[in-house]
């Protein structure tokens, strides 16, 4: 595996994260929210709120993790630090979403600590 195969595995995760969230939310939906312009913001609650809220922050991070995982891959500064910073990133934000949404209050706060660590180890390494 390499940062790339992370960065399609966190691809993925994001898009597994969207289908849950916008599934959740349909029972708050109707069919002209659905089809119409969305002006006015949906209000959901529970844990289709938490699933919403969760699938948030992971594209608060998502983008800063896709730009240093090309950085490395480019400048060919995978392994090591990158890889690892890659894995602990990716395995962290996909454990983050059920405890989120589970309302697990200080492990989903460390989970989301751990998986900024691995961001950080990435962005160093393209350094």
């Amino acid at each position: 595996m390499s940062e790339i195969t992370w960065l399609m595995i966190a691809v993925v995760v994001g898009l597994v994260h969207l289908l849950v969230a916008a599934q959740m939310a349909q029972k708050y939906r109707t069919i002209e929210w659905n089809v119409g312009p969305r002006d006015a913001p949906m209000d959901t609650k529970g844990g289709a709120a938490r699933v919403e809220r969760a699938y948030r922050n992971f594209m608060e991070t998502f983008p800063l993790f896709a730009a240093a995982a090309l950085a490395v891959a480019v400048q060919h500064k995978t392994g090591g630090v990158a890889f690892w910073g890659a894995a602990i990133y990716v395995v962290g934000r996909a454990v983050y979403v059920p405890l989120y949404v589970a309302g697990i209050p200080y492990i989903r706060s460390l989970v989301w600590t751990i998986a900024t660590v691995g961001l950080v180890m990435v962005i160093i390494a393209a350094f």
